[in-house]
């Protein structure tokens, strides 16, 4: 007989089993999620750690600040200012197409060209929304808080000076990279080196923590010029208002200390502003200082005549017959605005006469004339590695013949840029000693010079160049109240289609002051003026006497002691002898 087990027996067997399998299960599963959890923490953990700092660990870029750029009292030229730059994950914006309305409005765009800038780059995972935001309008776009809009921190140039300074400094790109001028010229020693870190980001992209820095930036250098602020705004005035007055096509001004060789001014007219990046463009940014050369015309007569001082053949007072105001040179012909008759070296220069400077020369090897021409300096680059700097032609003598010799004493067939003539000038203001430019600052001469000329031939060159100055001269209106004025015309044919053409000139004027003791050269070129004239004394010598006129005051030079009129070489013109047209 078959016992039955009763049935409240049975049921609580079958639950007890239930109960012994749920937990058979539960322990089987936590000791499988133990030994998955010892797998993964201890023996897998390297590849799970790679994995996580795959998703969620970076390294980013510090940005490093461009080094600022000052002026020799240290008022700022250029500067970087902190910005900040708005960017997306195209894919990902895309997903929350409700929001780029307000997202648009926020950046100043329409929806639909955002969109479809942000579909045609639906692919990258990352691209500028805008670039150089401030900072308060870019946080701004951050508290709308879209989906995949991120920012990140950069620099812009800054330009206080605007456009007194902008062929000189040139300006950088929007990475903050120098494309002209010093930017390029000195980009390494400007630039600075970006730093980097770690950084763990969360889903969105956004920074939750830093992990640690990996590299420090390393801010650019800072660059003291040798240029002063106040003078080349002075500069940059005084040419603005003579190529507008004239209606020129441009102009350029330099203006040097003759002690130091230190640039302290450098203008050029047209002029654009580089914090406008719509104005960027070389035809308002070309330093025409150095990149433009021309003819010096009159203004190197000095040059000759002091070589003619140097050979002991010729003294201020000797006699130079420049009658009838023609000379014939092989099948070629030299003039002079007027017949001046027999004249002295002297007059020669302050009444610029072509026939008597070519007589000059022409009576010396051409060979001499060229060596000198070519320790000042013209033919070649200077030292300072200025963008697109030309360094003009010096032709070699053997080539001259006759009239290329006549030619090179009064300024034609050689070609100079304003630095180059500026830096010759000083050569005649120092006494004869020629010193190396700076475009930084120097706190004492350069020991490094070469003796051209001598101190006594400088200063009756100079002497000579004062009477050019007066009222006797051609430079008249390059003086300076109170003090005393030693310079130089020039009036140059401009070359069109190979040939000089009649109605296209330079004017430009060279000069030095307080001519007792020079402290400061400058030089104008003022390029095709179409109203008013065109002779360097009528157009150039004015905003030479207006730049120093305000260098002078600004540097508070005192007044020469002794008044121009009294320092007339005291030689008297010949019978008959016309006056010179004012402003040759």
């Amino acid at each position: 007989m078959t016992m039955r087990m009763p049935s409240f027996q049975l049921a609580a067997l079958r639950t007890l089993t239930r109960h012994q399998v749920v937990l058979g299960i539960l322990l089987l599963a936590t000791v499988g999620i133990i030994a998955r959890a010892v797998y993964l923490q201890l023996i897998n953990k390297d590849f799970l750690q790679d994995q996580g700092n795959d998703r969620y660990l970076r390294t980013v870029t510090i940005p490093a600040h461009r080094g600022m750029v000052l002026d020799r009292n240290g008022e700022p030229l250029a500067v970087s200012s902190p910005v900040d730059s708005v960017w997306a994950v195209p894919e990902v914006l895309l997903e929350n197409q409700d929001r780029l309305p307000l997202l648009a409005q926020a950046l100043g765009m329409k929806t639909g060209e955002l969109e479809q800038r942000l579909s045609d780059r639906e692919g990258r995972e990352f691209f500028y929304l805008r670039r150089h935001l401030a900072p308060d309008l870019a946080q701004r776009v951050l508290n709308l808080q879209i989906p995949g809009v991120y920012s990140q921190r950069e620099y812009r140039r800054y330009y206080p000076t605007a456009e007194i300074t902008s062929h000189l400094l040139g300006f950088t790109d929007i990475d903050d990279v120098g494309q002209e001028g010093l930017e390029l010229g000195l980009n390494e020693r400007l630039q600075g080196v970006p730093g980097s870190k770690r950084v763990i980001r969360d889903r969105l992209g956004h920074i939750v923590e830093d992990v640690e820095v990996l590299r420090v930036p390393e801010p650019g250098k800072p660059l003291t010029l040798s240029i002063d602020r106040r003078i080349q705004y002075v500069a940059y005035r005084a040419l603005k208002e003579a190529v507008l007055e004239r209606q020129a096509s441009g102009a350029s001004a330099v203006v040097l200390d003759v002690a130091t060789g230190e640039i302290l001014a450098m203008v050029n007219q047209p002029a654009g502003n580089p914090n406008d990046r719509r104005q960027l463009n070389a035809a308002l940014l070309r330093n025409r200082a150095v990149t433009d050369v021309f003819e010096p015309g009159s203004t190197m007569k000095p040059f000759t005549a002091s070589l003619a001082l140097e050979s002991g053949a010729y003294k201020p007072e000797t006699p130079i017959d420049t009658s009838p105001g023609v000379l014939q040179v092989g099948r070629y012909t030299v003039k002079d605005v007027h017949n001046y008759g027999r004249i002295d070296v002297t007059r020669v220069i302050s009444k610029s006469s072509n026939v008597g400077i070519s007589k000059i020369a022409l009576s010396m090897p051409a060979q001499k004339l060229w060596e000198l021409y070519h320790r000042l300096g013209f033919g070649a680059l200077s030292s300072l590695g200025f963008a697109g700097e030309q360094g003009g032609v010096l032709k070699p003598y053997s080539t001259w013949g006759s009239i290329g010799h006549a030619n090179n004493a009064f300024g034609y067939g050689i070609s100079v840029n304003t630095l180059q003539l500026a830096q010759a000038y000083t050569v005649l203001a120092s006494g004869g000693v020629r010193r190396p430019l700076s475009l930084l600052r120097r706190d004492k001469p350069p020991e490094e010079e070469t003796r051209l000329l001598s101190e006594d031939t400088t200063r009756k060159i100079r002497a000579m160049l004062e009477l050019a100055v007066s009222e006797a001269g051609t430079g008249a209106k390059a003086s300076v109240p109170g003090y005393r004025v030693a310079g130089k015309t020039g009036t140059v044919h401009k070359i069109a289609h190979g040939h000089y053409s009649p109605d296209r000139y330079r004017s430009v004027f060279a000069g030095m002051v307080p001519a007792s003791r020079p402290r400061l050269v400058c030089v104008v070129m003022i390029d095709e003026p179409r109203r008013g004239g065109y002779y360097g004394g009528v157009i150039a010598a004015p905003v030479f006497s207006q730049i120093m006129e305000g260098a002078l005051r600004i540097l508070n030079i005192p007044p020469d002691a002794i008044p121009t009129q009294n320092l007339v070489v005291a030689t008297k013109p010949e019978p008959g002898a016309v006056p010179s047209e004012a402003g040759r």
